[in-house]
């Protein structure tokens, strides 16, 4: 059966019948609540006149480089309403999976190619974290010095803007030679949006590591299951009431529909009305220029 076009959202009695028919939304936040350190047009606006309806707001990311205490900050410095309750970042799924489903091991240690957001995570949940101080240049002389490590449990990888070779080779030798060791990825993003350019994503550092070790990560982040079960069973959603928004067709959008939600795609980020509109990317419910836009119901 083939699949119904995307609605576009653009007058203001669309916008009123879009936000009546859901009470949650989830919003990705790279291209749709900002892109890198810069607000986009109107959104807090939108955010308060959502809250003032008695929406529900949850912040879904991908991106594993902040805590979320990190993004609490961040949302406040940018003007917007935000709590930790609020916000799903795979960095917390990750550690909630390891916690709550692994059952992991309280003497053993997560090995983190990735940055503070990870470590804080885990730390959070009580699972030890290394790998952060591994940043040292290493030659095929002093490779030796790298050897698998008994007590390391799991390897997580994310984005690391510090990554080195010595990370990537004690994250290789606890995977092939630790034979217990969880080889777990916070997300697969191909690219990571950075203002004005796209630039390598986790994806892109973690296939190093599936290259080199053979073994496939378990995928916490959108538009993996992980993700989705563990935000239906942490707020409780019913899918028929929920809408994911994100700029993201492959990840943000693939990620609700999965989930059985209805989706909006908006333009500010990633994709572009031709790639929306294209049989060959998954279908949005609907689309729009900007979440911006729904402040047009503010009073």
């Amino acid at each position: 059966m083939e699949a119904t076009a995307p609605m576009r959202l653009s007058t203001r009695g669309d916008y009123e019948s879009f936000v009546d028919r859901f009470d949650t939304f989830l919003f990705d936040c790279d291209g749709v609540i900002w892109n890198g350190t810069t607000l986009v047009d109107n959104v807090p606006a939108a955010l308060d006149m959502l809250r003032r309806r008695g929406k529900r707001l949850v912040f879904v990311t991908n991106n594993s480089a902040k805590s979320r205490r990190d993004y609490v900050a961040k949302f406040a410095r940018l003007g917007i309403q935000a709590s930790a309750e609020e916000i799903f970042s795979s960095a917390y799924a990750t550690a909630v999976y390891l916690r709550d489903v692994a059952k992991f091991d309280a003497g053993k240690k997560a090995y983190v190619v990735g940055g503070s957001g990870i470590r804080q995570e885990l730390e959070d949940v009580g699972i030890a974290a290394i790998g952060h101080e591994d940043t040292d240049s290493v030659s095929l002389e002093t490779l030796q010095d790298v050897v698998p490590n008994p007590n390391v449990g799991a390897v997580v990888c994310g984005i690391d803007y510090d990554i080195s070779y010595r990370k990537l080779a004690n994250a290789h030798v606890n995977l092939v030679h630790n034979g217990d060791c969880l080889f777990i990825a916070t997300n697969d993003d191909r690219t990571l949006p950075g203002g004005k350019h796209m630039y390598p994503g986790a994806g892109s550092l973690l296939s190093v590591l599936t290259h080199s070790t053979q073994r496939a990560p378990l995928v916490m982040g959108k538009p993996n299951a992980p993700m989705m079960e563990c935000v239906i069973q942490r707020f409780r959603l019913d899918p028929a009431r929920t809408c994911m928004v994100g700029d993201r067709l492959d990840t943000d959008i693939l990620f609700g529909i999965s989930g059985g939600l209805s989706t909006l795609c908006v333009l500010t980020g990633v994709a572009d009305e031709a790639s929306v509109l294209s049989p060959d990317t998954p279908c949005a419910t609907y689309y729009m220029s900007s979440v911006g836009d729904l402040s047009a119901l503010a009073p």
